[in-house]
């Protein structure tokens, strides 16, 4: 649970962004603690009460940087850096370890690396490389694997590859219908729903296809009511919500989820601040979209806002 503490004219008064109660709220949003270093084209996972930001773009270059948000605390702390600056990585969480895949390294170089980070001990180490160097990408956890779907390198790219993390090594599965980059996805059932994304930028999709990794079978799944990429995505509560995005003119404040039972979309408060690059991750009830750039192309911010999801 959340309460934020705020002064004001020598009173404090707490916000509760769980307190759903008529009346006790006007928005679905609250306003957090900024990320200390402004960031685009990160990825943000939570691991307990921690949500972290990894990598991206900063106004000095390439970040190496890991900022770790404590959603009780409403603080920010540093841990150990990513062994080299990336951006567009893929980033999981299983087994309470960090696993980030892909990316682009040295300018626009795309990576194959694969990291784990242990938080207990606050290291890095090397995993075996993904089969498919690619950034852009998407990556979630299923019973103990990880598939690391869609991206981009020389081409904008189908490919769907599964790394089990107690052999350390990877497989080729069943390619994604529709090759994209830039997009989300979430898991709900033990299946993974790849949401959005595009083929270039300014040819955003509106794509929304179901894996189901035990029988390596993909179905298209109801359109998002708005098509996008340079997205976010977080699973709650069974529904897949996503986040921003960006075109040629403007960013999204977009604000949709999915009910895979349903097959339904819902459009929901927009954010209050349109981004793209953005990272966005689920802790208790709530959605904590972190980063990303206001305008299209490359622009930072630290913004934290926190959704109240329904």
């Amino acid at each position: 649970m959340l309460f934020i503490a705020a002064a004001a004219l020598g009173c404090v008064s707490t916000i509760n962004i769980n307190d759903s109660k008529p009346g006790n709220r006007t928005s679905s949003w609250l306003t957090l603690a900024e990320m200390p270093t402004p960031r685009t084209e990160v990825a943000a996972i939570a691991v307990g009460d921690d949500v972290y930001v990894i990598g991206g773009f900063s106004a000095s270059g390439i970040s190496d940087k890991v900022e770790v948000y404590n959603i009780e605390t409403n603080t920010w702390r540093t841990v150990k850096s990513l062994p080299i600056p990336e951006h567009h990585v893929a980033v999981v969480s299983e087994g309470g370890k960090l696993h980030v895949a892909g990316g682009y390294h040295s300018g626009w170089t795309p990576s194959n690396f694969v990291f784990v980070y242990d938080s207990v001990i606050n290291e890095w180490k090397n995993l075996s490389s993904m089969p498919t160097a690619r950034g852009a990408l998407t990556a979630q956890a299923v019973n103990g694997k990880i598939y690391a779907i869609g991206g981009a390198a020389d081409k904008i790219l189908a490919t769907n590859e599964e790394y089990d993390i107690l052999t350390d090594t990877w497989k080729d599965r069943k390619e994604m219908p529709t090759a994209r980059e830039h997009l989300a996805s979430g898991v709900a059932n033990g299946k993974i729903y790849a949401i959005g994304g595009r083929r270039r930028f300014g040819n955003n999709l509106a794509a929304n296809e179901e894996y189901d990794p035990v029988t390596d079978r993909w179905t298209s799944k109801a359109v998002m009511p708005t098509a996008r990429g340079g997205i976010a995505g977080a699973s709650l509560k069974g529904k897949i919500f996503v986040f921003g995005g960006e075109t040629f003119a403007y960013t999204f404040s977009e604000n949709e989820a999915y009910d895979p039972a349903k097959d339904e979309w819902q459009k929901l408060e927009s954010m209050p601040t349109a981004r793209h690059g953005l990272g966005a991750a689920a802790v208790g009830n709530n959605i904590y979209v972190i980063g990303g750039g206001a305008s299209p192309g490359l622009s930072y911010s630290g913004k934290n806002e926190a959704f109240a999801g329904t």
